[in-house]
């Protein structure tokens, strides 16, 4: 090692060192810009051959009500404004918004019919998404140990329910990188909604946590300028503009040999990034070269800007990018009141477009390789919030069972996973934990969870966390 590293501080050095393998410790310790504008991952990753090479993550901000989409129980009819029993609920801890009412049960508000070879069953708030069931594995038994939003989303994003950890787009920006040398690893796109949300999405569920910076999602707006601060300032000729570059990057540079930072080396990764992005953005956000077929596939609202359709198609751009990572938020789906209405509305922000991004994904012979997830932090519990068989009765956040679908990408379509009682309140077959889930995915990008850590403050972190974590081996081909 250089002489020039010998004043690092002893702790510093021993966190960068120890907690990183060999690979990582070549990236921090760069030795010239070029290196640092590398964009693929760690070494030894990855440590078997994938399944997927890459992800689009459709997440449902806010509970999306199993009971209504996916989790068909006839049975619920027969116990109409009847009390749960006390057999079902076994105590589980309630919000504050329904703990002192009486848990008196509200069924479905929906139709369902089955569908396709496979014969999953549908809500009828979700006709396209009926029309792809025989490409899509839904599990039914997924489960999570939060019951408020944002710890719960949290969980679900980075495997803790406390900000401060990287998300799962962090984690595999960190160890794989991308082939694209011109866009981030990871990308994120948020639904421009009709009206204002009042449902907060905190920048913690893309962020990188204790992971160098570089790592972070990079969202694009639905503005004039997608990535702000990306364009040259008016009257700055390309030419000038690039010699500073270079010139902060010989700066950099010296900085670097002398301290060994990864957060120089970021700086001097995401300069050179943001140049390339200059073009790159631009053509990727113009859809003017999409033929009129693409917008009556993914729907009417695909021609609004930055709707959760047109996101879709971008989705579908970044994947013949091969971005690796690709992450969509919607919010509302927070049922607690006026669920026919207000689920209704998510549904059809959302039905055809999803289905018409398995469609397009499989036309162009990317579904294989693309791990699509579509699914929310919790679901919705059995009983009414409000009066049961008012129009405006609603739903209560519910974590102990909810659906989550999952397609492409080494997954087994035209199957269904784990089951619920008849209650849709436990899962009492195959369940699925959120660490489940982040070990399945990190599995089908060819990683092994267990081996994928990131020494910090002394310990050994990974998505999956410290408790036990299965890769859900029954759904992947």
């Amino acid at each position: 090692m250089n002489e020039s590293y010998l004043p690092i501080a002893r702790r510093y050095f021993l966190g960068r060192c120890t907690g990183i393998s060999l690979g990582a410790m070549s990236l921090g310790l760069l030795e010239n810009t070029r290196a640092a504008e590398q964009p693929i991952g760690l070494a030894d990753l990855p440590h078997f051959s994938p399944k997927a090479k890459r992800v689009i993550f459709l997440t449902q901000s806010g509970g999306p009500s199993q009971i209504e989409l996916y989790d068909h129980k006839p049975g619920l009819v027969e116990w109409a404004g009847k009390e749960l029993p006390e057999s079902v609920r076994q105590g589980q801890r309630l919000t504050t918004m329904t703990a002192d009412q009486k848990q008196l049960i509200m069924p479905a508000r929906t139709k369902f019919a089955r569908y396709g070879e496979s014969g999953a069953t549908i809500g009828e708030w979700m006709p396209h998404l009926a029309g792809v069931v025989d490409d899509i594995c839904f599990i039914k038994s997924m489960v999570t140990d939060q019951i408020n939003h944002a710890p719960a989303m949290t969980k679900f994003m980075t495997g803790h329910h406390l900000p401060g950890r990287p998300s799962a787009g962090g984690w595999v920006s960190y160890g794989l990188g991308s082939e694209n040398r011109n866009l981030p690893d990871y990308l994120v796109l948020i639904s421009k909604m009709k009206r204002p949300s009042d449902q907060p999405l905190h920048e913690h569920y893309w962020g990188n946590g204790f992971l160098p910076s570089r790592y972070q999602g990079v969202k694009l707006r639905n503005d004039r300028d997608p990535v702000l601060y990306l364009r040259d300032p008016d009257g700055l000729p390309r030419n000038i503009r690039r010699g500073m570059l270079d010139g902060i990057s010989e700066l950099n540079q010296l900085r670097l040999d002398e301290t060994g930072d990864p957060e120089i080396a970021t700086r001097i990764n995401q300069y050179e990034m943001a140049w390339r992005m200059q073009s790159s953005i631009p053509e990727l956000t113009d859809l003017s070269d999409e033929p009129e077929s693409t917008f009556e596939l993914y729907g009417p609202d695909s021609r609004r800007p930055g709707s959760y359709a047109a996101n879709c198609i971008l989705a579908r751009r970044l994947a013949e990018r091969d971005v690796r990572f690709i992450q969509l938020f919607h919010p509302d789906w927070d049922h607690h009141s006026r669920l026919s209405s207000w689920c209704v509305a998510r549904c059809r922000d959302t039905d055809q477009a999803s289905a018409a991004l398995i469609t397009d994904l499989k036309q162009r012979g990317l579904l294989n390789d693309t791990l699509v997830i579509w699914g929310g932090e919790f679901g919705r519990g059995v009983a009414g919030q409000g009066e049961w068989n008012s129009p405006d009765g609603g739903r209560d956040h519910h974590p102990r069972c909810f659906t989550v679908w999952m397609a492409g990408g080494g997954v087994k379509p035209g199957i269904t996973y784990g089951a619920t009682d008849d209650f849709s309140y436990n899962a009492v077959e195959n369940p699925v934990h959120v660490h489940d889930l982040h070990a399945t995915i990190m599995h089908l990008l060819g990683i092994d969870h267990e081996q994928f850590t990131y020494r910090y403050q002394g310990l050994d972190f990974k998505l999956s966390g410290v408790e036990e974590a299965h890769v859900v081996k029954d759904i992947l081909v």
